[in-house]
């Protein structure tokens, strides 16, 4: 991978990190099996690439993930363990048999939660900590207040959000700096741009724009005919279903024509487009295989012009797929949708 890494700030109060980081959460879960020595070397190619942002949940595969992290964080060479910046959600309540059980912001949960993560990660501190969907019960500015104890400890270095909507944002950041906002932005989801980007904006909060591929949908790999595991996310989720589906590969098939144009692949314009939206955003590509991470990081080297955004926003133009980006129960849980 010869890609040069560029940087990019997570807002005014957050840390400078990779243009481009690694979401994690598909080498633990919701997309089916994985392997996990490819994990593994994925995100070693990812440091060596000079990716530093690694994304978590404690809850993805009940503390899978941050475990695997954690033991090739400490396989890789020093320098490029040192350069790796963690960034963690929590709250969410898992069973045995991997059901959800809701969500928990109380402070003392939540010092529990990172008191978990630091011990799995094999950190000194967690880099940005978040909420990963706010609890109903629990006023954000008692879970927000509970990240600053941890800060002021030295557990955690920022605070960050995810999916929240602008009211919460504005009473989450007069709680204690707020470095980014975690929420999903891409072609196909571009429900923050009427209110909650211009509200980050405003008071100097990045994003770091999860599925920016659609969990794949987006990404010129997924066919027609594809069969999906039981226990991938996919299978459940309303734009991979039936008729929703073919009307969203269609939309991918309009890309495509775009990108062959230009020489480059699907995903790499899907990518390259997000990146376009603002130095503020920071994409997550969720990448589970060396092949992959190396076709996203190709992203980086895409130069769209007006006319290229112009015909890419033609062919996918806002609010153009179909279907909810979640199943109904955990829309509910989306305080960014209300």
């Amino acid at each position: 991978m010869t890609t040069t890494m560029r940087t990019r700030s997570l807002g005014t109060t957050g840390p400078q990190v990779s243009a481009l980081g690694l979401g994690c959460m598909g080498m633990s879960a919701l997309y089916g099996d994985a392997d996990r020595a490819e994990s593994i070397a994925t995100i070693h190619a990812a440091l060596e690439a000079g990716v530093t942002l690694l994304d978590t949940g404690d809850f993805y595969a009940m503390g899978h993930n941050e475990m695997l992290i954690g033991e090739a964080l400490r396989a890789a060479p020093a320098a490029r363990r040192e350069q790796a910046l963690t960034s963690v959600k929590f709250g969410a309540l898992r069973d045995p048999d991997g059901g959800w059980s809701g969500y928990d912001g109380r402070p003392a949960a939540v010092k529990n939660f990172a008191a978990y993560s630091l011990q799995r990660l094999g950190v000194d501190h967690i880099d940005v900590y978040r909420i990963a969907r706010i609890d109903p019960d629990v006023p954000i500015e008692e879970t927000v207040g509970a990240i600053a104890e941890l800060i002021e400890k030295g557990y955690v270095r920022h605070v960050g959000l995810s999916e929240v909507g602008a009211e919460t944002i504005r009473r989450a950041a007069a709680t204690a700096p707020i470095s980014d906002l975690q929420i999903e932005y891409s072609l196909i989801s571009r429900g923050i741009e009427r209110e909650i980007l211009p509200t980050v904006r405003e008071l100097g909060i990045g994003v770091t724009a999860y599925g920016v591929l659609s969990r794949g949908l987006i990404s010129g790999h997924f066919s027609r005919d594809r069969q999906l595991a039981a226990n991938d996310f996919r299978a459940h989720s309303p734009r991979f279903q039936g008729e929703n589906l073919q009307h969203n590969l269609n939309l991918v098939d309009a890309l495509r024509a775009i990108a062959e144009r230009t020489g480059v692949t699907v995903a790499q314009t899907a990518i390259a487009w997000v990146l376009s939206r603002g130095a503020d955003i920071v994409p997550l590509i969720g990448a589970r295989t060396r092949e992959r991470l190396a076709e996203s990081l190709g992203a980086l080297e895409v130069t769209l012009d007006a006319a290229d955004l112009a015909a890419i926003e033609e062919a996918v133009p806002a609010d153009a797929a179909a279907g909810d980006r979640y199943p109904g129960a955990q829309m509910a849980h989306l305080d960014s949708e209300r």
